[in-house]
């Protein structure tokens, strides 16, 4: 490797350190305040942690239970997430593998459905909320998650680019049904895929606000996103902007932990589900 070579690659190394802990800032700043009060905070910006995280902490836990915001937000996110990630790749690798009448018009519905904002249709699913008396349920913040339009397009051109359709001819010649081969061969081809939507679609319902801030009328089941909405809308907000601080690092605590566990799926080779299938 030459002199000009290695200086690239070292300025290279260089700017990706930067963006790096230029991105960790923001974190880091949370963490702080999350420790400073709220005059602090207003007056002035640092990086050095203050002393004021047992008064944020008793000041959260005056206004809500944070443990249980983050237990329902648990039941919530985890069985959407499961959901979402199962039926759209069921529903992609449909697409995607099988040559039916109709598959293009139903592709073409999806990327529609795509376009079009959940906002739209928020007073009709209430009222259909309201008919089937699930108002102040967590079923409409969990079944609505088997139809992810963006979810199912994702995973239909990753099946198209990663799933030779010999693999699965060679399945049915030896024998084996369509659901055995679904399980057995193409979930482990797309778990890079299905990881890298299920994060996405975890932050999402994990960070939903408007859809359980209507759905939910009962303190004991708000989720947490609606939990803290009741601290940042108090009478008295800069004397709560370190409980506030302190209240959305440890929000953001699962979804690391989720990231933390999705991201070896998501740079594992793509080819060894099929040699191990």
């Amino acid at each position: 490797m030459s002199t000009w070579d290695k200086a690239k690659k070292g300025i290279l190394y260089f700017l990706l350190i930067l963006l790096a802990v230029t991105c960790l800032i923001p974190f880091l700043l949370m963490m702080v305040n999350a420790t400073r009060s709220g005059s602090e905070i207003v007056s002035s910006f640092t990086l050095i942690p203050s002393t004021h995280l047992k008064e944020n902490w008793e000041a959260v836990f005056s206004y809500f239970n944070l443990f249980k915001g983050m237990f329902n937000s648990v039941l919530v996110a985890v069985p959407a997430t499961l959901l979402c990630a199962y039926f759209s790749s069921l529903t992609a690798y449909a697409l995607a593998m099988y040559k039916f009448k109709g598959n293009k018009v139903l592709f073409y519905t999806i990327l529609v459905f795509m376009m079009i904002p959940g906002q739209l249709s928020l007073i009709g699913f209430y009222n259909l909320c309201t008919s089937l008396h699930l108002v102040n349920s967590y079923i409409p913040l969990i079944i609505p998650a088997i139809a992810s339009p963006g979810t199912v397009f994702f995973l239909r051109q990753y099946v198209l680019s990663t799933l030779p359709p010999e693999l699965i001819e060679a399945a049915r010649i030896d024998g084996a049904n369509e659901i055995y081969s679904f399980h057995k061969i193409v979930i482990p081809i797309m778990s890079p895929g299905i990881a890298t939507m299920s994060i996405g679609c975890f932050i999402g319902n994990w960070n939903s606000y408007l859809l359980p801030m209507i759905i939910l009328n009962k303190n004991e089941k708000f989720t947490l996103p609606v939990m803290m909405a009741t601290l940042k809308a108090s009478t008295d907000i800069n004397a709560n902007q370190g409980a506030i601080y302190l209240a959305v690092a440890i929000s953001v605590i699962p979804i690391i932990i989720v990231f933390c566990f999705c991201s070896k799926y998501i740079i594992g080779s793509i080819s060894a589900g099929s040699v191990k299938g």
